[in-house]
């Protein structure tokens, strides 16, 4: 597959066909931030008295009118990847305590059995079982990543996506075409605030992954668009996550109730229950009160010719994003020179600011704490040469050799490295010096993740959970979701037996 980045777009795309003039371009944003600052039709200002679009309405249109044929074929195979990732995902943190708890807290206050679980037996209503699909695929914080926006779309659109394809069959295609869309939509709307929404301490999976539940709950459901603009202003009034979570149970939490609340908004908007047509751009609306910065034009220029969702990226550590350079130059330091962690004197790490602000815990105590340690990382990344959810456990964060080199790792702030960047000095005890540049971390748009790695590690998530021939069954079917008649087949397939 060929890979596409920010300058080749619309080499690899083309401009897509979606049976809609009106969404082929855009003019530019009319100025101001009221409830009429939006963008008017192309052809508005030569047809006197023609009302203008606004930010939702063209959104929601965009949405209804987005065919599975319309699709690039490269932006299709993304969308595959990241639902194979997902589902990987999900059943990978299935037996976590995190996810025992929500079921054992939820299960007797769910309705009707319509929806199921990746990796367990229990069947719930369809928010509850969004809900724990979102936490599940979450919480080894493993899950996929738009880097430009730190967002993990997969968990909230794709737990809401699949709990109402079982409710509403669906074929794979049509769950396809929803999944990327509502991808498209979630990444828009982190694009059109980032990064002075997330800089004021929201979690973007959450306040931008609800409407992209939305989106994709409505679509399967078959909204009209007066339906579909109410369901993205519903979600638009349900943002969730906050940063301070972040090394708990809340931070799964987030894209777990993104996604049950996507399909809450979805379900009422179908029943005409009503909201505001501008929730998104009006002034007291989405936008302008979440963020000091509204750039609409991220959100409806070029619909169906550039997409975001072809930007997704995938975890080959189970971690926050910002570690991954740093964990990438320690594995690469330790398996070219056979480092042994008593060789090791000192670990100085130049990182961008995000890094320490994100991931400063010097001293965790839990596993989940362990996920925002640089210190916890790079020591684990030296001595073990992983750093998958075995290396952030409760028993590993407390390990005297862990917490021995911990200690060791020292990180300095440096505004001329840039978040993917790391800059990594190893000195010896017998006083050499290893060094290792990182530009570009293993799993980001530039050293993507193959398929066969992405293979790997589904396997080694679903290890333990589900027997080897069940998963290799379901590997094959995620594969080919395209060619199901009835997406709901991969949930069945993934229930624990």
């Amino acid at each position: 597959m060929a890979r596409i980045d920010r300058r080749s777009f619309f080499q690899l795309t083309g401009r897509a066909s979606l049976g809609a003039a009106a969404l082929s371009s855009f003019p530019a944003m009319v100025a101001g931030n009221e409830v009429g600052s939006a963008l008017a039709t192309p052809d508005s200002a030569s047809r006197p008295g023609t009302a203008t679009i606004g930010v939702t309405a063209r959104l929601a249109q965009y949405v209804l009118a987005s065919k599975y044929e319309d699709l690039p074929a490269a932006v299709r195979k993304e969308g595959i990847r990241t639902f194979f990732n997902y589902v990987g995902g999900a059943i990978g943190g299935s037996n976590q305590e995190t996810v025992e708890i929500a079921v054992a807290a939820l299960g007797s206050f769910c309705g009707p059995p319509q929806a199921g679980i990746f990796g367990r037996r229990e069947r719930f209503d369809l928010m509850n079982a969004a809900f724990v699909n979102g936490v599940s695929s979450h919480v080894h914080d493993y899950d996929d990543t738009h880097l430009k926006t730190i967002i993990h779309p997969g968990s909230p659109v794709i737990s809401a996506a699949m709990a109402v394809a079982e409710y509403h069959p669906t074929s794979g295609k049509d769950f396809l075409n929803a999944l990327v869309i509502g991808t498209e939509v979630a990444l828009r709307m982190g694009n059109s605030v980032y990064p002075d929404h997330y800089d004021r301490g929201w979690h973007i999976t959450g306040t931008c992954g609800v409407l992209g539940a939305a989106a994709a709950a409505g679509k399967i459901l078959g909204l009209s668009q007066q339906q579909m603009i109410w369901a993205l202003g519903l979600a638009a009034s349900t943002p969730v996550g906050l940063r301070e979570s972040f090394g708990s149970m809340n931070k799964s939490f987030n894209p777990g109730k993104a996604a049950s609340d996507g399909i809450f908004a979805a379900l009422l908007a179908a029943k005409n229950f009503t909201s505001s047509d501008g929730m998104i751009e009006a002034k007291r609306g989405w936008a302008n009160t979440i963020s000091t910065k509204q750039d609409y034009r991220e959100i409806t220029d070029e619909l169906g010719v550039r997409f975001e969702s072809a930007l997704n990226t995938y975890k080959p550590f189970a971690c926050g994003i910002v570690l991954h350079p740093a964990i990438d130059a320690a594995i690469q330091l330790r398996n070219t020179y056979g480092l042994k962690a008593e060789q090791i004197s000192r670990v100085d790490l130049r990182v961008h600011p995000l890094v320490l602000e994100l991931t400063g815990k010097k001293a965790p105590m839990t596993g989940l704490e362990g996920k925002f340690s640089v210190y916890h990382a790079v020591a684990i990344a030296l001595i073990q040469g992983m750093a998958g959810p075995r290396q952030f456990t409760d028993r590993v964060v407390q390990d005297p050799a862990v917490v021995a080199l911990r200690a060791k790792v020292i990180a300095t702030i440096d505004p001329g490295i840039k978040a993917e960047q790391v800059d990594m000095t190893i000195v010896l005890r017998d006083e050499r010096k290893l060094h290792s540049f990182i530009e570009h971390a293993v799993g980001s748009v530039d050293v993507p993740m193959t398929d066969r790695a992405l293979e790997s590690k589904f396997a080694d998530l679903a290890d333990g959970i589900l027997p080897p021939a069940q998963t290799r069954r379901l590997i094959e079917a995620c594969w080919n979701v395209e060619g199901l008649a009835d997406a709901a087949d991969i949930v069945r397939l993934a229930a624990r037996t």
